[in-house]
């Protein structure tokens, strides 16, 4: 019996432009396996370790495979703590989900922090809060977040941090906005990635 092939997620012309009228935070769209699916051009900047490494564009290879993950994450045992949480839950919604179930396979294998975590079954719903992190390249920030669920896309987030207006962390946030411009405009000349990660697949 041939196995059906996963089908491949194209973000809709009116999300991509949701994504992208907002500059003034990152934003992106994530599924319940922790993958970046699209992101604005300040969440690119924000995340570039996340698509630069073990991460391979998802949050949980990046929090438990990549180093750099406990430098960005100034509260990494928390981080990791929501990180397995989040996949728990999605592991209750779909039981089934062999990617979701490869994945959890691939880091109980490399990772000892993630198959401890993952034995407690603990659950979590991301909704809004305040994290803090720490960026390679503007440093310390401060961001509150909001989680929407798109009702047009079930399974599927929609996120934006966003800094206290005027504050250190705002200040830091725009200015990795000015060199995330600078890399696009660079681009626009010599292309050698997209904005938009958009053809990351879903579940079966």
């Amino acid at each position: 019996m041939r196995r059906r092939k996963p089908k491949t997620w194209v973000a809709r012309d009116s999300l991509t432009r949701a994504l992208e009228v907002i500059v003034n935070g990152p934003a992106f769209v994530r599924n319940g396996r922790m993958d970046i699916l699209a992101t604005n051009a300040l969440g690119r900047a924000f995340y570039d370790e996340v698509f630069a490494g073990p991460g391979q564009g998802n949050l949980a290879r990046y929090c438990f495979l990549d180093e750099r993950a406990r430098t960005f994450y100034p509260d990494w045992e928390a981080a990791a703590d929501v990180t397995v949480a989040i996949l728990r839950t999605e592991a209750g919604h779909d039981p089934r989900d062999k990617q979701l179930h490869d994945l959890v396979g691939e880091l109980s294998t490399r990772s000892n922090a993630f198959r401890t975590r993952w034995g407690a079954h603990n659950v979590r719903r991301h909704g809004s809060g305040t994290k803090d992190f720490h960026h390679h390249e503007v440093g310390d920030l401060t961001l509150t977040y909001e989680g929407l669920e798109l009702t047009a896309e079930p399974g599927l987030s929609f996120l934006i941090y966003t800094a206290e207006p005027g504050s250190p962390s705002d200040q830091r946030l725009q200015l990795l906005a000015s060199l995330a411009a600078t890399e696009i405009a660079t681009m626009t000349v010599s292309p050698s990635r997209p904005v938009l990660d958009d053809t990351t697949t879903t579940k079966d």
